[in-house]
């Protein structure tokens, strides 16, 4: 287990010898060696150099929930009940999906994590998570009026977060249906909804985000398409605690505003940052393709799409879409 006093004085990007981390954290060289050897599992770098210690290059923007409460506002810290940040987990959904079939967790409960070892994204793929990098959190929020309800809250959780980062200064930033904000055709972030509950009536959703913050470039062997992070877009400008704020700040109005009149009042904003508006598409369903004109969204959050003289409707579930010219991801 890493010691949470270790991260912090490695956080500044000093040099702090064994001998100095011993003392201050009470144990041994060699147990201060072995958690550097456990954060460097973990993805860290760490430099050693005989005669100075060690370094992590560049220091730790490590999450804090005080400083994440200090910068949300009014309404979106009053709704926030409590926020579990862990080091290491499997991932935010699972923490958040195990603690609520052990107890019924009331809604507003934040899961943040510094690193996942078993991240994951729709349709089963993996999320790359490399530690102290990225932003990966999980929000339980409670809805009343059953899964029909549901449809288009991720759609609505991507244009929270185009708010939230425009918010910061990040432009250009689009959404891909279903779940997928992109800048440039890269991947920025990604959404995983997963329900508990009564399909007819009350059901808690856990809202699973992961942005792109600092990521590593070795970690780009694990990402099977284009991405982006913030590092690359606004120059480092931007810490972890800040864009958590920034994200609640916008996402807890715009999912109370959701639960009171669905997404059809959300359509006309949500087109006008949709990556594929008008533009030639294939749908990838299993084994079959279909390619034609995507013309946006339905009052329901179904994508729609005319192919064959006809404009068919389309909900989210096993399906793919891209440009007709992009190679498949």
């Amino acid at each position: 287990m890493i010691d949470d006093r270790l991260l912090s004085i490695l956080s500044n990007g000093q040099f702090h010898s064994g001998q100095e981390l011993g003392e201050r954290l009470g144990v041994s060289r060699s147990a201060i060696w072995k958690q550097m050897k456990e954060l460097e599992q973990l993805g860290v770098d760490i430099y050693s150099i005989r005669g100075r210690g060690y370094r992590i290059p560049g220091g730790l923007d490590l999450l804090c929930e005080k400083q994440i409460v200090t910068g949300c506002s009014e309404l979106a810290s009053s709704r926030l009940t409590t926020i579990s940040l862990e080091r290491v987990v499997d991932s935010t959904n699972m923490m958040a999906m195990r603690e609520i079939h052990q107890q019924n967790i009331i809604s507003g409960r934040l899961y943040l994590a510094e690193y996942q070892a078993a991240g994951k994204g729709r349709r089963g793929r993996t999320w790359v998570s490399p530690f102290a990098k990225n932003l990966y959190f999980s929000l339980v929020w409670r809805f009343t009026q059953g899964a029909a309800a549901l449809e288009g809250l991720s759609l609505v959780v991507g244009l929270a977060l185009v708010k939230a980062l425009s918010s910061l200064g990040v432009s250009r930033v689009q959404v891909k249906w279903p779940n997928d904000l992109l800048v440039d055709s890269k991947k920025l972030a990604g959404i995983l909804l997963e329900m508990h509950g009564d399909a007819s009536g009350e059901c808690q959703v856990v809202i699973g985000v992961g942005v792109n913050v600092a990521m590593p470039a070795q970690s780009e062997e694990g990402i099977g398409q284009p991405w982006t992070d913030l590092q690359r877009l606004t120059n480092g400008d931007i810490s972890r605690n800040q864009l958590m704020s920034e994200v609640l700040n916008h996402l807890v109005p715009e999912l109370d505003r959701f639960s009171e009149h669905g997404f059809a009042v959300f359509r006309e904003e949500w087109q006008q940052v949709h990556a594929f508006q008008n533009e030639t598409v294939r749908l990838m369903l299993g084994s079959k393709e279909i390619v034609g004109e995507c013309q946006g969204v339905d009052d329901r959050g179904a994508l729609m799409v005319r192919h064959g003289g006809v404009v068919e409707h389309f909900h989210a579930g096993e399906i793919s879409v891209r440009r007709q010219h992009e190679s498949g991801y």
